[in-house]
């Protein structure tokens, strides 16, 4: 392990714009999870037909059920269609500074505690692929690189993003933790939306049972982090301070970085940080999260869990908490029409609620600013926490994670 630990700072990606509706389109693909509230999207199983049809033609072929499918209804009563591409957020709000190889190549990750693929565009994909303004790996140019043959990954997000291609090893250097022999995706193939984004792939920091890698997922970094030799015990582990650009009371909340291997002391101001159990069984940093609070009210959430998800903008959580927020907020109501909730822009801070969520045994505040996403039009705000419709856990994503050092 390289003696020098250093921040990796968050580069703001300058194309990215936000959209509430786009950003929950995207969760519900990532999370495939169903809305439980009226929009136009909706989740239904969608039967294929294989056979002979026809007046001429014996009824024949077999019925194939695919299940849990993202559906959008059109302006007609009772039609719906696939969700179009220009719906979903396939942008990254930030990407971070990675090198891999030997010598190192650096690339601009986007950094997803909720996924847990390592891919990076190679040039492995067709020449028909415009790489302009993209890193693109060359494992021969890597005296460390070795191809894992037999292996493969694909990573999708519905019908409309997905990515494809093989697997090798090689040397990864995240703000000079340097972790040995990590499995690394190579794209071959390239869906267009993520061809049109600035970044030049994802780190997934989750836990290798949600890994796409076949025949046999390969462990991620976290996990070669804790199982890597000569990597001390005290420096397993990595920290995110996603700072809110809105909060301008705290400059310090601008500065946005992750650490590998230490904390940093003075984002914690002189507290000691505080720990909480971690259920990765189903891949993701899963805790409990029992009872939450809402202007000074206790929401109890018994037998409540959340995960936290650097890759989601946005908090979700169960309806009936989301309701007891937007109440809370003078003119917040439901918007149907952009499935979400919104309230007026114009709401000052001082009426605005204060947001708590428990994270084992201890509540942590959402900034105020945070409650705020993006512009929904008609001088009202898209709300940053969300319904999680019919999953049974939160996910605590940008939203939350802006209030805290984790």
């Amino acid at each position: 392990m390289a003696s020098k630990l250093t921040k990796i700072k968050l580069v703001h990606n300058p194309k990215y714009q936000a959209s509430g509706p786009k950003s929950y389109v995207y969760l519900l693909k990532k999370y495939k999870f169903g809305p439980t509230t009226d929009g136009p999207y909706f989740v239904t199983n969608k039967v294929h037909q294989q056979g002979k049809h026809g007046e001429t033609k014996a009824v024949g072929g077999k019925a194939h059920v695919q299940q849990r499918v993202l559906l959008k209804r059109g302006a007609t009563q009772g039609q719906a269609g696939e969700v179009p591409a220009e719906d979903e957020q396939n942008d990254s709000e930030y990407l971070c500074e990675v090198k891999i190889g030997t010598p190192g190549q650096n690339f601009k990750l986007d950094f997803d505690t909720g996924s847990a693929d390592l891919w990076i565009w190679s040039t492995e994909l067709p020449k028909s692929t415009s790489t302009a303004g993209h890193t693109v790996f060359d494992p021969k140019k890597s005296s460390t690189f070795k191809n894992s043959s037999g292996s493969t990954w694909k990573i999708s997000y519905g019908d409309n993003s997905s990515a494809s291609g093989t697997v090798g090893t090689d040397k990864v250097d995240i703000g000079g933790l340097v972790i040995k022999n990590q499995a690394i995706e190579l794209a071959n193939t390239l869906s267009e939306q993520f061809q049109q984004g600035v970044g030049d792939g994802l780190l997934g920091l989750a836990w290798g049972n949600i890994n796409t890698v076949s025949p046999k997922p390969v462990a991620t970094p976290v996990e070669n982090m804790i199982t890597q030799e000569d990597i001390p015990k005290k420096s397993e582990l990595f920290t995110a301070h996603l700072g809110s650009v809105n909060d301008d009371g705290d400059a310090d909340r601008k500065d946005s970085f992750y650490t590998f291997g230490y904390i940093d002391q003075d984002a914690l101001g002189g507290q000691e940080p505080y720990y909480t159990p971690v259920d990765n069984s189903q891949g993701f940093w899963q805790f409990t999260s029992a009872s939450a609070t809402v202007a000074g009210e206790t929401v109890d959430r018994s037998g409540n869990t959340a995960i936290a998800d650097t890759g989601t903008t946005l908090a979700l959580v169960d309806d009936a908490t989301c309701e007891k927020i937007y109440k809370a907020i003078p003119g917040g109501k439901f918007d149907s029409t952009q499935q979400g909730y919104v309230f007026p822009t114009d709401t000052a801070a001082d009426k605005l609620p204060i947001v708590s969520f428990a994270v084992g045994e201890k509540q942590f505040d959402v900034n105020k600013a945070d409650l705020a996403f993006a512009d929904a039009g008609n001088g009202m705000t898209y709300g940053g926490i969300q319904s999680r419709g019919d999953l049974t856990f939160d996910i605590l994503g940008d939203t939350f994670l802006k209030g805290i050092y984790a």
